[in-house]
């Protein structure tokens, strides 16, 4: 059998040892326990999303140029006229260079009451070139509903620099986005339905029958007194009986989120971004016995340039030709033996004696499902 060239394996080992040594870690961890709170959520607890459109004022020459974007200049006349102040009829249109207009965004917490204040992100919608030092004025809020739930204001913190001169331009980290922190301030509240009934409804982070079983388990061992106040309704929602008081339920909630719940054993899944060529698969994967057959086509094409000169007295003139080279080179297929492995080191360790790049490695783990000799899930993210 061939070896394989050297550079070759030596770019496929970053990646295979590097999935070797988390294999191992993961390993040597031993199976822990999990609060409620982290794998399950109380159902009617959640954040709103709030979006507005506003105005960003202050900069240094480096706003919206108006000539193409012209709702910039009809978002600062309206502003104007609801200052009270107008242009005279006739007059040409301004040129501002020192605003631009934005989309403001924010997320509004559960239990959030007026007078409270959130965090807003703020991003150019037009062709400013900075919105560094600049200020947003008055910007409402709303919701998806179409109401006002914040108002936002403040000066923006940009994490970015830049200079520009003679056509050179230097920029470091993003210009064209801020936040502000505190810079809206809540106007109305949403209702949450935690009270609403008898009972509350906790949601999983993940879809799982065990899971859900396992947290019904543990609720009514520690909180039922012998009595079942959880019921598993399916493999995400868990329904439990909860005091009536308000009071009283927010310490029941307090000490179910506290309870300890056993780590279930996931399902076997392989997660592949084909646009970074990373590969992760977890403990549960193994692999059963197959043959893999891989080698590598490489096609070079080299191009050198030809001159041409004329006769002496022809008065012809110099031609430069391409000539080109093309040259296809393929590396003899090497089958290999691939053992059943029933952990995921073994996996790994099988994988790494292909010599395959990260690329290739997406390639033959999906030849490998298809083959049906990969016992797990095969996601492409």
């Amino acid at each position: 059998m061939k070896a394989l060239p050297s550079p070759l394996i030596s770019r496929a080992s970053r990646l295979v040892w590097l999935l070797a040594a988390l294999a191992i870690l993961c390993a040597a961890l031993p199976a822990h326990a999990l609060r409620i709170k982290e794998v399950a959520a109380v159902q009617g607890v959640r954040s709103n999303q709030l979006t507005g459109y506003g105005l960003v004022v202050g900069l240094d020459g480096t706003g919206d140029q108006t000539t193409q974007m012209p709702f910039t200049t009809q978002a600062m006349t309206n502003y104007l006229q609801q200052m009270g102040i107008s242009l005279p009829p006739g007059t040409a249109a301004p040129q501002l260079k020192n605003v631009a207009t934005v989309i403001v965004t924010a997320q509004l917490p559960a239990f959030a009451q007026p007078g409270q204040s959130i965090d807003v992100s703020v991003s150019s919608m037009g062709n400013a070139k900075s919105l560094k030092g600049g200020t947003l004025i008055a910007t409402p809020l709303r919701g998806a509903d179409g109401e006002i739930y914040a108002m936002a204001q403040g000066n923006m913190v940009v994490g970015g620099a830049g200079a520009s001169a003679g056509g050179s331009k230097v920029q470091i980290n993003h210009l064209s986005a801020g936040r502000i922190p505190d810079g809206a301030q809540v106007e109305r509240s949403v209702p949450t339905p935690l009270n609403d009934s008898d009972t509350i409804t906790l949601g999983l982070n993940a879809s799982d029958f065990q899971t859900a079983r396992k947290v019904a388990q543990a609720i009514n061992g520690k909180l039922g007194n012998g009595a079942g106040i959880a019921t598993a309704l399916d493999g995400r929602t868990v329904q439990v009986r909860a005091p009536l008081d308000p009071g009283a339920r927010v310490n029941f909630i307090a000490d179910l989120e506290e309870l300890a719940v056993a780590d279930s054993v996931p399902s076997a899944k392989v997660v592949i971004n084909a646009r970074t060529g990373s590969i992760v698969l977890n403990q549960a994967v193994t692999l059963g016995p197959c043959a893999i057959a891989h080698g590598n086509l490489s096609i070079t094409i080299s191009s050198t340039p030809v001159i041409s000169q004329p006769n002496p007295l022809s008065q012809g003139q110099t031609v430069v030709a391409q000539k080109s080279d093309i040259t296809v080179k393929q590396e003899p297929g090497n089958i290999i033996q691939m053992p059943p492995s029933p952990q995921l080191a073994d996996v790994v360790r099988a994988l790494n004696t292909l010599g395959a790049t990260p690329q290739d490695l997406l390639a033959i783990l999906q030849a490998i499902k298809a083959a049906g000799a990969l016992n797990a899930e095969l996601e492409v993210i």
